[in-house]
């Protein structure tokens, strides 16, 4: 019963498209997505994003700041109805889902691929290469000099930032993470996001979220009595005043949660990536 009324749901969302089929291509994909209040599920296309409709407001969908392939979706009230969500590509590529809530979904991160761009990231100004950002990433793990660390620590575990840099359209955080405790720590989520220094009623805007384009390493666990060191590759972006930046650390399976605050002129400075 389910596999057919995705069916049924699939083929709604393509009839509107067949009378125009020289313009736009059939579905490219149908297939359900879980999404939840609490968390963000993200999507990563082969193409920059052009179109997006809700069945319902009960679904909250933005583009990732800077990537125009990402879009990221959010429930707005829990446990809502049943609905559905249509994306259009450049190309002319068109994705039907049927969403349904779940608290804890299976899967946060969806990436559909294509033959043309492989290892390319679309961004506002076009692709980048995934292999330098990869090497920028492991030059900003390894650089030595002195910055100012923004450090939270809680539970015996700690989250710091311990570097900011840029080099042309992306920037890279370098965060240490250490668990001086004897039970690991599963890594649920590192998260970025700007937030409103005053929050007021949810809404779409006064949350947004930065999803890096690239994590190195893209470590699952901190060790008991042991730190890391984890660089994330960012899109570049700015933040206005009245806005922090937020650093939110999430437990799998646990409580053990912390975020850094940074405020604007705080998260700005940034150093050009080391050239050796």
């Amino acid at each position: 019963m389910k596999n057919i009324k995705i069916f049924l749901q699939s083929l709604m969302c393509t009839l509107p498209f067949i009378a125009s089929a020289q313009l736009v291509e059939p579905a490219a994909l149908t297939q359900e997505i879980e999404i939840s209040y609490s968390k963000t599920t993200t999507l990563v296309f082969p193409h920059p994003v052009l179109s997006v409709d809700r069945g319902s407001a009960d679904v909250l969908a933005q583009k990732a700041k800077g990537v125009e392939n990402v879009l990221q979706l959010k429930a707005a009230q829990e446990d809502f109805m049943e609905t559905n969500l249509t994306v259009i590509t450049k190309g002319g590529m068109l994705y039907c889902f049927p969403l349904c809530y779940n608290e804890h979904p299976q899967l946060l991160t969806l990436s559909f691929t294509a033959k043309d761009h492989p290892g390319k990231l679309v961004l506002d100004d076009g692709l980048v290469n995934a292999e330098e950002v990869q090497r920028n990433a492991l030059l900003a793990r390894g650089d030595r000099s002195k910055a100012k660390i923004y450090r939270q620590e809680e539970y015996g575990i700690s989250l710091a930032l311990t570097g900011r840099y840029i080099q042309d359209d992306i920037i890279y955080y370098r965060v240490r993470l250490s668990n001086e405790t004897p039970i690991g720590y599963d890594i649920g989520q590192l998260r970025f996001f700007v937030r409103d220094q005053k929050r007021s009623k949810r809404t779409a805007s006064q949350e947004l979220e930065i999803l890096p384009v690239a994590v190195i390493p893209d470590a699952q666990k901190i060790a008991p009595h042991s730190e890391l060191t984890v660089v994330y590759a960012l899109p570049k972006f700015t933040i206005p005043d009245k806005k922090n930046l937020i650093i939110e650390l999430v437990e799998k399976g646990g409580g053990r949660h912390l975020q850094l605050k940074l405020k604007s002129r705080k998260a700005a400075k940034v150093i050009s990536l080391p050239t050796f």
